[in-house]
């Protein structure tokens, strides 16, 4: 029996947002674009999710795969398309395929949030060690933001860029245990996009843990 974890259509992908995903380490397959929309899905066992696939792109054999990875108990897909009605069209394919509705999925919970500001060049330059986006500066306004399931820090940065488009991303993981944003900017701003990420993940409906 397959497990839906996370099902979750992203649509007007934000040039950041849509940079990182065309990351080598992340589109290991077809990279979006800019104002591409996004469905990303999650499952459990792991391997179930090469079904997940199958299904979708036999349904909609024109759309771009960007993300197909097992980690050790889930599975995740990333597919994007121009046209939303055609990510629609292979997400209720899945969903039928596995006898599981969207809401069936798991509702995203944010574990930890802060802003620090006027960030030490220290720490600005340790940090840059391990992110995968833009550069951290001394001196800006660092957010940070957990949650979990760890994939829902996709819509997360995405909206919350489009909300604070000032902002700059640092770093997305969206994979593992929970997921973790880093974005930085003007305090103001960062605020702004705090607020966009609270409000998009208690808007999500789905199954508690």
């Amino acid at each position: 029996m397959t497990e839906l974890r996370v099902y979750l259509p992203i649509k007007d992908l934000q040039p950041q947002f849509a940079a990182y995903l065309s990351t080598p380490t992340r589109a290991r397959g077809y990279p979006p674009f800019e104002g591409q929309h996004s469905l990303i899905i999650e499952v459990a066992p792991a391997l179930a999710i090469h079904r997940i696939a199958d299904l979708a792109l036999k349904v909609a054999p024109d759309m771009e795969p960007g993300i197909l990875f097992t980690e050790r108990q889930f599975g995740l897909l990333e597919l994007h398309s121009s046209d939303m009605a055609e990510l629609d069209a292979a997400g209720q394919a899945v969903l039928d395929g596995i006898g599981a509705k969207a809401t069936d999925q798991m509702a995203p919970k944010v574990l930890f949030h802060d802003i620090i500001e006027d960030l030490s060049d220290q720490h600005a330059i340790i940090l840059n060690r391990s992110r995968d986006a833009s550069i951290l500066v001394p001196g800006v306004s660092l957010l940070i933001v957990e949650m979990a399931p760890a994939l829902f820090a996709c819509v997360a940065a995405n909206e919350a860029e489009a909300a604070a488009p000032d902002v700059t991303i640092n770093d997305v993981q969206m994979m593992g245990a929970s997921g973790r944003i880093f974005m930085s900017g003007r305090t103001a701003d960062v605020e702004h996009a705090r607020d966009a990420i609270i409000k998009t993940l208690d808007g999500v409906k789905g199954r508690k843990s």
